[in-house]
C-alpha cells in the first residue's frame, strides 16, 4: 500500500466518532477517558482493539503495525509523577511513544452507550426488548442510556440459561459461576459487564430472575441470594465486558467504508484477565 496516495482517517477522526458514539460527557466524574497519547494529526490506516492497555497489548500493536489502539480500561486512573520503561504501565507508554502509535480508550462511556459493551453483552447472551438496567439519561438521537440492561429472554431454566452464557462468552481460566437453583425458570435477564455488585438490588427490582455480571464479592452475593431473586452468573470482569470489542470492530470498519478509505481494525486475541489456569478444589482428595 502506498500510504502517500491512499485515502485515510486521521487519529483525530477515529476520536471524532468514538465521541459520537460514546461522548465522554456521559463518563463518570471519576473515570479517564479520550487520547492518552498520540498525534491527532497522524494518518491511521490501521487499529487494534483490546480491553486493557498491558504491555502484551502494546507489543502486539508495534509487531503488527498498528497505528493506532483503543482499549476500554484506561492506562492510568490517577496522577502519576514519574514513567519508567522500567514501570509496567511506563513500559507501555514509553513503546508506544516510540512507535507513534496513538492509544485512545473509552470506559464508563461505553459502558452506558447505544452499542456499548451492555448491550453487546445483552446481545450475545439473547437478550430482548432491553432497556437500562440503571438509567442515566438519554443520548443525541433521544435512546435510554445507562449501566447494565434488563430485558426478555427464551424461557427456559437457570441451568440452560448459564449453559448458554457459558457457551456464547470468551474463552478465559475464570470461567462461569452459578449461585441459585439450577431447575429454576429464567424469562427476564439483567446484565452487566465487568464489577456489578453494587447493583444487585436494583436487578431486584427490575424484575430479573437472573443476574450476569463480574467480580461478585463474596458476602454481596452470599446475601443477596439469602433474599431471593435474581439468581447470580458470574463470568470474568474481561469475559464480560470483551464482547463489545467486535462490535465496535464492525462499527470502525463500516464508518471507514462510508467514507471510501482504508483502515484496518483488529480484535487482540490476548487474554488480558490476571488469571492464567483453572484447577477445581477437591477437599484434601488428591
Amino acid at each position: 500500500m502506498d500510504a502517500a496516495n491512499t485515502a485515510s482517517l486521521t487519529v483525530g477522526d477515529i476520536m471524532g466518532l468514538m465521541e459520537a458514539w460514546y461522548p465522554a460527557s456521559t463518563a463518570e466524574p471519576w473515570d479517564k477517558v479520550g487520547l492518552i497519547c498520540g498525534d491527532p494529526g497522524h494518518r491511521a490506516f490501521s487499529v487494534l482493539l483490546a480491553l486493557d492497555p498491558v504491555d502484551a497489548v502494546a507489543q502486539q500493536a508495534r509487531e503488527g503495525g498498528f497505528d493506532m489502539v483503543i482499549t476500554h480500561h484506561p492506562l492510568l486512573l490517577r496522577g502519576a509523577s514519574f514513567l519508567p520503561v522500567t514501570d509496567p504501565k511506563g513500559s507501555v507508554i514509553s513503546h508506544l511513544i516510540r512507535s507513534d502509535i496513538a492509544l485512545f480508550n473509552a470506559h464508563t462511556n461505553a459502558d452506558v452507550a447505544h452499542l456499548g459493551v451492555a448491550e453487546a453483552l445483552a446481545a450475545l447472551v439473547g437478550m430482548s426488548h432491553w432497556e437500562p438496567l440503571e438509567p442515566t439519561g438519554t443520548d443525541s438521537q433521544g435512546r435510554p442510556i445507562g449501566l447494565g440492561r434488563v430485558g426478555d429472554v427464551e424461557p427456559q431454566s437457570l441451568g440452560e440459561f448459564a449453559d448458554r452464557v457459558a457457551a456464547a462468552l470468551p474463552a478465559s481460566p475464570a470461567g462461569l459461576l452459578v449461585g441459585g437453583d439450577e431447575a429454576r425458570p429464567v424469562r427476564r435477564a439483567a446484565v452487566l459487564g465487568g464489577s456489578g455488585d453494587s447493583l444487585l438490588q436494583r436487578a431486584r427490582e427490575a424484575g430479573a430472575d437472573v443476574y450476569l455480571t463480574a467480580d461478585l464479592r463474596h458476602h454481596p452475593a452470599q446475601e443477596h441470594l439469602e433474599g431471593g431473586a435474581p439468581a447470580l452468573l458470574c463470568g470474568s470482569h474481561w469475559a464480560t465486558e470483551s464482547p463489545w470489542l467486535p462490535v465496535l470492530a464492525g462499527r470502525l470498519a463500516a464508518a471507514a467504508a462510508a467514507k471510501d478509505v482504508e483502515l484496518r481494525v483488529e480484535v487482540s486475541t490476548i487474554v488480558t484477565e490476571p488469571w492464567s489456569s483453572h484447577r477445581a478444589t477437591l477437599g484434601g482428595t488428591a
